[in-house]
């Protein structure tokens, strides 16, 4: 089964479009008696996915059993943010996802298959670990549910991973975000055929064909007047839905630049980004964009901490973001990261390979955390005072006194590069 539901307007779906286009792919599925429903956490706020899942809810009421948000690595969602997010949703449905205990191990992907696809740079098998939820709570249909948009680990987000990494374990997310950073993240970046992908793929094809999934995925991008809207909705339970999904992404989500740019400002939504681990987005997302000597300046008035988990949080900060070689040197040398390898890929993904430099501008960290794991420090206030939010547009914008910036309100939205070092 595959629907799509596209907008060919610059407003995109309307809400009734929305819901009659979710309600006629849950019609053809049949009957289903007990349905659990897998959106992302707050971080992924904007996929609106909380709206679809309430729509599912209206589709199904009783018989809506259980909602697991994918929290991979991710703090537990708070009611604030369940409320803000899913609304009026009955909270007793809300379970959460805990990524070093709850967890089935469906098979295991060869070693041999992850040194082809990596071209021999590892050559560990790779566990598909999923929330025991999933395997044994005796479900008739799971809804995936979430957003397709340009990815630094996986080159393009969603699908089958929201199953095994937003509900997997310790093992597979840790191997599987290493290999997206060992394998570079400029060659994954907006790609929709990527190793990582092909891992998941495997895993899909091998050992959870059993699962019912069906996956709702989106689209959103900002319209002409710069409003998030959802430019299509894609409902199915194979590949075909997620490479259809990738490809308008592709389209709505990237930007192509024809020369790399010198001075790159992002902001950072408080709500949202609390951390390095979700706000180096800022550098991911544009890092293919940056020129060589030019300056990324992140403004992070929510910022508080590094990781999302604490031993991950200790790890960067004893670490801190360095070059890919020295990262890779700190692996052989140390059983810590050995043993979090998703942690030694974030610090890779981080760094700015003393190419550009970044300036963070922190809410709540001091100058010493900031410099001590390799980034400059900006005083918040001085720098909002002069790459004022509420005046900026997205793009380039002059400032009085001459000085040409790009601005980016949200990097989780999208994917910016310059053409020569994308090609390349």
């Amino acid at each position: 089964m595959l629907l799509s539901f596209t907008s060919s307007s610059d407003n995109g779906l309307t809400e009734s479009e929305i819901r009659d286009g979710l309600f006629s792919a849950l019609e053809k599925l049949g009957v289903r008696r007990k349905v659990l429903a897998i959106p992302p956490d707050f971080t992924r706020f904007h996929s609106r996915a909380g709206e679809l899942t309430q729509i599912a809810f209206q589709y199904y009421r009783e018989n809506l059993k259980a909602v697991l948000p994918a929290l991979g690595t991710h703090f537990p969602m708070t009611e604030p943010e369940i409320g803000t997010m899913f609304g009026e949703l009955p909270r007793e449905l809300f379970k959460m996802h805990r990524w070093k205990e709850d967890l089935v191990t469906l098979g295991e992907v060869p070693g041999e298959f992850v040194q082809e696809v990596s071209e021999g740079k590892l050559d560990y098998p790779w566990p598909a670990q999923v929330n025991k939820l999933l395997a044994e709570g005796g479900f008739d249909l799971i809804l995936s549910i979430g957003q397709v948009v340009p990815h630094e680990v996986i080159g393009m987000a969603n699908y089958n991973k929201n199953i095994f990494v937003g509900t997997g374990g310790r093992a597979g997310i840790n191997k599987s975000h290493f290999l997206g950073a060992v394998f570079g993240m400029e060659r994954i970046m907006g790609r929709a055929d990527t190793p990582v992908r092909r891992v998941l793929n495997y895993a899909s094809d091998n050992f959870a064909r059993h699962l019912p999934i069906v996956y709702v995925l989106t689209v959103i991008g900002k319209n002409s007047i710069g409003d998030l809207v959802m430019r299509g909705l894609f409902i199915g339970d194979d590949y075909e839905c997620f490479r259809q999904a990738a490809e308008l992404s592709l389209t709505v989500n990237f930007e192509m630049l024809e020369k790399p740019l010198k001075k790159v400002v992002v902001w950072l939504d408080p709500q949202e980004f609390k951390s390095t681990w979700l706000g180096n987005k800022s550098i991911y997302r544009t890092r293919m964009a940056i020129a060589d000597g030019g300056e990324l300046v992140v403004l992070a008035p929510g910022l508080r901490e590094f990781g999302e988990d604490p031993d991950i949080d200790r790890l960067i900060r004893k670490y801190g973001y360095r070059t890919t070689p020295e990262v890779l040197q700190f692996v052989k040398e140390n059983t810590d990261l050995q043993n979090n390898l998703s942690a030694a890929a974030h610090l890779i993904h981080g760094s700015p390979e003393q190419r550009f430099a970044v300036t963070y501008c922190p809410g709540h960290i001091s100058r010493a955390e900031i410099e001590s794991v390799g980034f400059n420090y900006g005083d918040l206030a001085a720098y909002v005072n002069r790459y004022n939010p509420e005046k900026l547009q997205d793009g380039v914008n002059i400032l009085p006194g001459g000085e040409e910036i790009f601005y980016i309100s949200n990097p989780a939205l999208g994917l910016w590069a310059a053409r020569e070092r994308f090609n390349n």
